[in-house]
């Protein structure tokens, strides 16, 4: 076994994965960026939750917008649902672990916020639910997934937006789903701050 070129293969599957995914998904990404900055103009919130991976890349990325991204700015409005164990917990004992983030976009959404529903498969029960609560509440829903999207792909909107990544590897979904959390928040912060590249 040459593990340097196993080592090269996973960077060259890497770039071809982003590489097609920049084709298919700069438009949708474009899209989403102006719904949440939309949104955190107006006062609104951005929810982010996943489970996994997804559950990290949604703290991530609420951490940059709430802390910073590349550059200072005030505080953006950014709650991952994934971090609160007593929450996570207390829901998935007295009702079901299907309804960890549906209930807590109940009690924290509004009309205007935005939920960012990552899932890799596009088939995790609790981040359906979350979409279906988000609706009910009038919180605009972007969904970032891979392998065709699955079940939230069939589940969304017309008015919803779908950020897919096309591959069916799981790490080389969750590469794209990093790069394009970092365009999210790239996007963001030039539609809020001025473009200065």
């Amino acid at each position: 076994m040459n593990l340097e070129q196993r080592i090269r293969d996973q960077f060259d599957d890497s770039v071809a994965t982003k590489q097609k995914a920049a084709a298919a998904m700069a438009a949708p990404i474009a899209a989403a960026i102006q719904v949440m900055a939309t949104s955190l103009k107006a006062g609104g919130k951005i929810m982010a939750c996943g489970n996994g991976g997804s559950a990290a890349d949604s703290q991530h990325f609420a951490a940059e917008l709430l802390n910073r991204f590349e550059r200072e700015r005030a505080p953006l409005a950014a709650i991952a649902l994934t971090t609160d164990t007593s929450t996570l917990t207390s829901i998935a004992n007295d009702y079901h672990y299907d309804q960890v983030f549906a209930k807590q976009v109940q009690g924290l959404g509004r009309k205007g916020d935005v939920l960012l529903a990552i899932s890799t498969s596009g088939n995790s029960p609790n981040v359906l639910a979350a979409m279906t609560a988000a609706r009910e509440r009038g919180v605009r829903v972007v969904a970032l997934t891979g392998k065709g999207g699955g079940r939230m792909a069939a589940a969304l909107a017309a008015d919803e937006i779908h950020l897919c990544v096309p591959a069916s590897r799981t790490a080389r979904i969750q590469e794209v789903h990093l790069l394009t959390l970092h365009c999210l928040c790239d996007g963001i912060d030039a539609l809020m701050l001025g473009d200065t590249q």
